[in-house]
């Protein structure tokens, strides 16, 4: 059977599934209700219904319209005149970091978009500017006129627990404010970003939950929801979204500077190939740059990495990602085998 890792409301990095036209946020009740910050959370675990009253009126949904460009063709003589092409529309889901306006979403969600609005849960609809986006992680973070928003913060506590009880809220296939709940079934997921392990989850989310939180019983964001994996499109209990330290990061340097620094050291490197005789789990480095930090820390091309700061690596991807998001001036120690032979190399990345 196919199966392909969908994003939530459009395109990804393997498969397509983008929000068709006709989708549109439902909008909820009580119209003209007056928006205020939500209480700031107490710490202490609460019901999902709890949960969801405190943290729902930050949850909002993302309008993206594009307008589809003219083909060199459309300007032929010869071609069939017809009505200006209408904007097509996509719809995600985004939420609250500040009582000022500033939204976090995903970038495919507004990828591309000429202009985009966001709906608050009493069906109110703002124009959104773009502060800035990282298309590698893919997050975006969005920006609405006005004071007072309800909001929510991202758990600062260390990473959720498999197993630990979570609730996501977002706008599937545009019907407005949505809640399910589940579990974290893994961390660290590879689903072929370079620079995001994922959290898996078994609470359903589908198209147009791109972008949206998911919530632990406290109350605080520990994932953006971003894909699923599927044979057809729809849940079946496998999604995807960056963990809270790695959005809280992103997002802050997009607010800061529009843009997003990460740390390299100047080598290319591969999985170590399975029938390489006598060869170690781990990385092999194919070539280094000369003058880069890994030249002049004395990394060699054929060197194997085994482990970085003591915990063992599964690939090339999960190094560019620990390479990436190493605080500036921190020294990572690299386990390196060389000539059968383990010793350490300490590199210092420079941002870029």
């Amino acid at each position: 059977m196919k199966r392909a890792v969908y994003a939530l409301g459009a395109v990804l990095a393997v498969a397509v599934a983008a929000c068709r036209p006709s989708e549109r946020p439902a909008q909820q009740p009580a119209p003209g209700r007056p928006v205020t910050t939500a209480p700031a959370a107490a710490g202490a675990e609460m019901a999902f219904p709890d949960v969801y009253d405190r943290v729902a009126p930050a949850v909002v949904s993302i309008l993206a319209a594009t307008t589809p460009r003219r083909s060199a063709l459309s300007d032929s003589p010869f071609a069939r005149r017809g009505p200006p092409s209408e904007s097509e529309m996509s719809a995600g889901s985004g939420f609250f970091i500040s009582a000022d306006g500033l939204i976090v979403t995903n970038n495919h969600v507004i990828g591309g978009a000429d202009r985009v609005a966001v709906v608050l849960r009493d069906g109110k609809q703002l124009p959104a500017r773009l502060v800035g986006r990282d298309p590698a992680t893919d997050l975006a973070v969005l920006k609405v006129d006005g004071r007072g928003y309800p909001f929510v913060n991202f758990a600062a506590a260390a990473p959720p627990r498999v197993g630990e009880e979570v609730i996501a809220i977002g706008n599937p296939f545009g019907l407005g404010t949505t809640a399910t709940t589940g579990i974290v079934s893994a961390l660290g997921r590879d689903i072929g970003s370079a620079y995001v392990n994922f959290l898996q989850l078994d609470a359903a989310i589908n198209q147009g939950n791109s972008g949206g939180p998911t919530f632990n019983r406290r109350g605080e964001v520990v994932g953006v929801n971003t894909a699923i994996f599927s044979p057809s499109g729809g849940s079946v209990g496998i999604g995807f979204a960056i963990p809270a330290a790695t959005a809280a990061e992103v997002t802050r340097q997009l607010i800061a500077s529009g843009r997003v620094e990460r740390g390299f050291i100047g080598a290319s490197i591969g999985d170590v190939p399975p029938s390489q005789p006598g060869g170690a789990p781990g990385v092999v480095v194919a070539a280094v740059v000369p003058g880069g930090p890994a030249a002049r820390a004395g990394l060699r091309p054929g060197d194997q990495i085994a482990a970085v700061d003591g915990q063992a690596v599964t690939g090339a991807a999960d190094v560019i990602r620990r390479v990436t998001s190493a605080p500036q001036g921190r020294a990572l120690s690299f386990s390196v085998v060389r000539d059968g032979r383990t010793g350490t190399v300490p590199i210092t990345p420079q941002r870029q």
